[in-house]
């Protein structure tokens, strides 16, 4: 019988690791630009508290992660993201 391990990463903010699934995945992809939780290529995790997405060098942390520049609406769109994944946990989806 094959165990699955669970799959760990790390927050780029806070630096604690969570399991995958706790956190939320930002990619960048060469085509089609920065996704949320898909796509394959260069990513980094965010762990859903306010604490760390609300960092005050989080532009940074994400920037140098994902190698590539950020617009300011960028962290419109994530603090939205953050705040909806938030209400799936609780909903337990």
């Amino acid at each position: 019988m094959i165990r699955q391990t669970t799959v760990l990463r790390i927050c780029i903010s806070c630096r604690k690791t969570y399991d995958r699934k706790h956190l939320i995945k930002i990619t960048k992809d060469h085509k089609k630009g920065i996704m949320f939780q898909q796509g394959m290529g260069r990513s980094a995790y965010i762990c859903n508290s306010k604490k760390c997405y609300s960092d005050s060098k989080i532009k940074k942390k994400l920037q140098k992660a994902l190698k590539t520049s950020l617009e300011p609406e960028f962290f419109d769109i994530l603090k939205k993201e953050i705040t909806s994944y938030s209400d799936y946990s609780n909903q337990g989806i």
